[in-house]
């Protein structure tokens, strides 16, 4: 380095640690944001931390938007940032909506996470294959068994996890998991060894949230979901939560904000996905995610 050249530098980084030094200059690690990509655990798939749910009281809420406006929706949310998008089997034709909204964007520029019904009678690689030509997609970044509700479901769905291994062999699924409704499924998640990844739900007042009984209607029991939640995360395995605005049930901002804060402050989760219907719901989102994480 020439002698002036290094001359102006040592002045430069001592000019900097004294202003640090005094404060003028804080020194404070850069702050997260909504559209940041985060690893999901030991899967090792990468996702926005703000996913683009079409659930919405089971996709009813986005279907009715229509082909051409929920792919515009898309779109927005896809310009914004968020890239990482999801849907269910039980979804009705949201699949295929989600595939056509997609259609034509670079597909290594996005996730996309579909949750298979786990039913007796039903043949889980038929059931992938079908779900991917409806998505319009070679392969689902996550794939989970949807809706697991009683406590003896990891030896009820032995076929469909040999299933989804196989379906990941095949490169047709990336990270793998499992859906959870109910306290006595959920008290199964830590120590299980096939999950990769958790989606549990998760708010700041139990509204939609897990219970003794998976179907109540009653609050949920906090306090014990963030303690599973934590444990699960501490073994490696990657944490997407749903309900966050509490099934549409919170009607301020103010329980949005509460929600999105409790997720990522308390529980540690890793993804969150919310259900939209409009852009200002997208902004309100993704704002309500970086105030969180501030």
């Amino acid at each position: 380095m020439p002698q002036c050249s290094r001359r102006n530098f040592l002045k430069t980084g001592l000019a900097g640690a004294a202003l640090a030094g005094t404060g003028s200059l804080p020194l404070r690690a850069a702050r997260g944001t909504a559209t940041d990509w985060v690893t999901l655990g030991k899967s090792g798939v990468k996702v926005t931390r703000l996913a683009f749910g079409t659930g919405t009281f089971s996709g009813r809420t986005q279907r009715e938007l229509g082909q051409d406006q929920f792919t515009r929706l898309v779109r927005y949310a896809y310009d914004r940032g968020i890239r990482f998008f999801e849907t269910a089997e039980s979804y009705g034709e949201m699949h295929k909506m989600l595939g056509v909204a997609l259609k034509g964007i670079p597909r290594d520029t996005y996730r996309l996470m579909s949750k298979v019904t786990t039913r007796e009678g039903v043949n889980p690689q038929a059931k992938i294959d079908e779900l991917r030509k409806l998505a319009n997609t070679d392969y689902f970044d996550v794939l989970l068994m949807h809706y697991q509700h009683v406590a003896s479901w990891p030896a009820d769905t032995v076929r469909w996890q040999d299933g989804i291994l196989e379906a990941k062999s095949k490169k047709a699924v990336v990270g793998h998991g499992a859906s959870v409704h109910g306290l006595p499924a959920l008290r199964k998640f830590p120590g299980n060894k096939w999950l990769e990844i958790a989606m549990i739900r998760m708010n700041h007042n139990g509204t939609k949230m897990d219970a003794e009984a998976y179907n109540t209607s009653s609050a949920g029991n906090v306090g014990e979901v963030v303690t599973h939640t934590k444990q699960v995360r501490s073994e490696g395995m990657g944490v997407i939560s749903m309900k966050l605005v509490g099934e549409g049930a919170f009607t301020s901002r103010e329980d949005r904000q509460a929600a999105m804060r409790h997720a990522f402050r308390n529980a540690g989760v890793d993804s969150v996905t919310v259900g939209y219907k409009n852009t200002a719901e997208i902004d309100e989102a993704i704002e309500n995610l970086n105030l969180a994480l501030a």
